[in-house]
């Protein structure tokens, strides 16, 4: 019992996706092998505090107030307890603030090994625009689009738009997930309304022609070298227009998931190649769920969630049991990459020595 690593799970955040980090997080809790693994949970209110708990709950300010240790002889939290130190952090973070670099950042200039994608991968696969910018520098399929800043704003016409990619199309924040801030549209006034509500979460834009076809996702898990899983299906219910936030989230009877995806092999191999490419040219870590398009106009990547969900309803543990392995085996799959890959990280040369005098 006393070999047991001690596991900080991160979860709440502020981010439009906080409740979902929230029901990630106490599966994770719920799930991860407490014989290997003390799970210590931090949970980060809307407003940016961080709080300890003793376990994962929606009430993050009931829990102790916390601040960090910078301290490189001692990196972790500082409770009224005491000193609190993780041998590894999972975070369990979704969108703003979480997913998007900054909290990676933040634990790998503490030197705390982590969970996931580091500030690189993790960035650039948040940024819509960014991330589709570079798959298309890698040859990889993308839905067609544009971008548009909060500056350009007057720029945006709907006569152009809806000419270049056809009604209905798509508006999206850039750096958002979840489906928040993720209109279709067919009219100038939905149009405007849905630039409004986009721009209301982000800074930044994405007007993207709509792709009908079926919604496929694939699971990636490991590093040297990542391994996909096989694809699996979601069926949106005919009363959604697509898959929004109530349909992933709320509503227990909008979708039908199917894993695997009942797709010919030549297709299957396909779904996989490619989201193993992405995951490579993303530069993400450990593990990832990619999110594509299958149309009679092909196969397109939508996006890739280097935090990919771990509620009741997530597609990512789901593609995982299917090929054997359980969400408690997962939980410990992820916690030894993270370990694995901080171990090698190491063995890197920090120290130069110079004639620069200082």
């Amino acid at each position: 019992m006393g070999n047991k690593k001690n596991v900080a799970l991160l979860f709440g955040g502020r981010s439009v996706e906080h409740g979902v980090s929230v029901n990630s997080a106490r599966n994770i809790f719920e799930y991860i092998d407490k014989d290997k693994f003390e799970p210590i949970c931090i949970g980060l209110s809307t407003d940016g505090k961080w709080f300890l708990k003793s376990s994962v709950d929606k009430d993050i300010e009931t829990g102790q107030e916390i601040t960090l240790s910078t301290d490189p002889a001692r990196p972790g939290f500082i409770s009224a307890g005491g000193y609190i130190k993780p041998d590894l952090v999972f975070p369990v973070l979704h969108g703003t603030d979480g997913e998007d670099g900054s909290v990676q950042g933040m634990l790998t200039a503490l030197q705390i090994p982590f969970v996931g994608s580091g500030v690189l991968g993790s960035a650039v696969s948040m940024n819509k625009v960014i991330a589709k910018q570079i798959l298309q520098a890698n040859g990889l399929p993308v839905v067609p689009f544009e971008s548009f800043h909060a500056s350009d704003k007057k720029l945006i016409d709907f006569e152009k738009a809806s000419g270049k990619f056809g009604v209905p199309l798509m508006v999206k924040s850039a750096s958002l997930g979840s489906s928040v801030g993720v209109s279709k549209v067919r009219t100038k006034e939905e149009f405007l309304a849905a630039l409004e509500d986009s721009f209301r979460y982000d800074d930044e834009v994405i007007i993207e022609k709509f792709i009908p076809g079926r919604e496929i996702e694939c699971a990636i898990l490991g590093n040297e070298p990542p391994k996909a899983s096989r694809p699996g299906e979601i069926i949106i219910s005919k009363k959604y227009d697509f898959y929004n936030f109530d349909a992933k989230y709320v509503d227990s009877e909008a979708v039908e998931i199917k894993v695997p995806a009942e797709l010919n092999a030549e297709t299957e191999e396909k779904v996989r190649s490619l989201s193993l490419r992405a995951f490579q040219a993303l530069r993400c870590q450990d593990f990832a769920r990619v999110d594509l398009f299958l149309s009679d106009q092909g196969i397109f990547i939508n996006e890739i969630n280097t935090i990919p969900g771990f509620t009741n309803s997530s597609m990512y543990p789901m593609m995982w049991k299917e090929r054997g392995l359980s969400f408690t085996d997962l939980i410990s799959d992820l916690l030894r990459l993270a370990e694995e890959r901080w171990i090698k990280q190491n063995r890197f040369n920090r120290n130069f020595q110079s004639s620069l005098k200082f």
